[in-house]
């Protein structure tokens, strides 16, 4: 009887556990909820190439926890830092925004959206951005976006965003 129950327990907890990392690895997001993000990031594009600081202020989560992650113009934060909260956001991208021109080309053949959650999702795209910003030099450059989303309410708004800089690919180095 022992070995019966004992059976049985391995039986259920391995059914359940098995239920549960399929649930888990279900697409958690419909087509629609994932088309929707797509037009809300080529929108933030939009936007971005327009320096539409107050627009952008709009699709971002309002929350002290929002964060930016950007190029920082401050030695003190070193090259790359966060910025957390909506003033400071906002503050971050009108100063990039006014240091000259900023265009950002996105690759929407690469855009991905993956669904964390029904209420979470997650985007990546590789862009090029040209920015004049904190010593960069207005060449257009490989970036990595990627993008955090919460659903609030009936929207999806940017919990955070990462501007991720692509290193120059090395030099082959000719072997003798």
């Amino acid at each position: 009887m022992k070995k019966l129950v004992a059976g049985l327990i391995v039986m259920l907890t391995t059914m359940i556990t098995t239920h549960n990392a399929t649930a888990a690895e279900r697409d958690t997001l419909s087509d629609h909820t994932r088309e929707e993000i797509r037009n809300n990031f080529i929108h933030l594009s939009d936007l971005a190439n327009k320096h539409d600081i107050k627009a952008i202020h709009e699709m971002f989560w309002q929350s002290p926890s929002a964060m930016l992650v950007a190029k920082s113009a401050d030695p003190a934060e070193g090259n790359w830092a966060a910025v957390w909260g909506n003033e400071a956001i906002d503050k971050k991208l009108f100063a990039i925004a006014h240091s000259g021109p900023v265009v950002l080309t996105p690759d929407l053949h690469k855009f991905r959206v993956v669904g964390i959650t029904r209420n979470v999702a997650q985007t990546y795209d590789p862009v090029t951005i040209t920015v004049s910003y904190a010593g960069q030099d207005g060449t257009p450059k490989p970036f990595l976006l990627i993008h955090n989303w919460l659903r609030v309410g009936k929207e999806w708004k940017i919990a955070s965003e990462i501007i991720l800089p692509v290193p120059p690919t090395p030099a082959k180095v000719a072997h003798s």
